[in-house]
């Protein structure tokens, strides 16, 4: 005898595939170097695949960037929500939880971050 499995629990199981599968950001460090004795200043270009997201982070500097390919939905804590094309720039203050969400098809963003020498370029945010 066949039993069988309730819709719920199956979508519920698929729910947790999809996220498990989500398509992973290609980040590449384009160039580095020194500001001062205690800060860097780094640049890198972020390709997000259709679907994909940064993940909610901060950065303990500034960040600006510029949308080359693509479009993305731009959400910093304390703003409203910003819809940015290729062509856009944006700047993000220091510590301020951001996540930038590939909005259509794949988007390719160069970004410019000037941060503390020894400290990680980014840090996970709930």
């Amino acid at each position: 005898m066949k039993r069988k499995i309730p819709a719920t629990i199956l979508l519920v199981m698929f729910a947790g595939i999809a996220v498990a599968q989500a398509p992973a950001i290609k980040r590449t460090l384009l160039q580095k170097g020194d500001v001062d004795a205690t800060r860097e200043v780094v640049l890198g270009m972020a390709e997000i695949p259709a679907g994909g997201a940064a993940g909610r982070h901060t950065h303990n500097g500034p960040e600006t960037g510029y949308i080359l390919e693509g479009s993305a939905m731009m959400e910093i804590e304390g703003e409203v929500p910003k819809m940015l094309k290729a062509g856009d720039s944006y700047f993000i203050p220091a510590g301020k939880v951001h996540d930038a969400k590939a909005h259509g098809g794949a988007t390719k963003v160069l970004a410019t971050y000037v941060v503390e020498k020894g400290k990680p370029l980014a840090t996970p945010a709930p």
